[in-house]
């Protein structure tokens, strides 16, 4: 009779062991989500910098690109005044 309450007991500690581990399973389940969303939502913001930063490299690239433009505009149009000065100033 020892013997069998021994083993009862025995397989009753065992049953709480496994309800613990099942529980403890459960949280690390749990974190494991809660981190995998975390991540998710860090990986959404990269990706909304990312083409935030694309956005913003394309624009300066458009301005760059107008400035030159720009310039030599007036570059040539400076350069144009000058000769029309020259012509002015060595005509008489």
């Amino acid at each position: 009779m020892s013997e069998e309450t021994d083993v009862v007991r025995l397989l009753q500690q065992m049953l709480e062991l496994q309800k613990t581990q099942a529980e403890r399973q459960q949280e690390a389940f749990a974190l494991q989500r809660e981190q995998f969303a975390l991540v998710q939502q860090q990986t959404e913001r990269a990706e909304k910098l990312q083409e935030r930063a694309e956005q913003l490299q394309s624009r300066g690239a458009r301005l760059v690109n107008t400035s030159r433009r720009v310039v030599l505009l007036i570059l040539i149009l400076v350069l144009g005044l000058l000769a029309y000065a020259s012509w002015l100033l060595f005509r008489s």
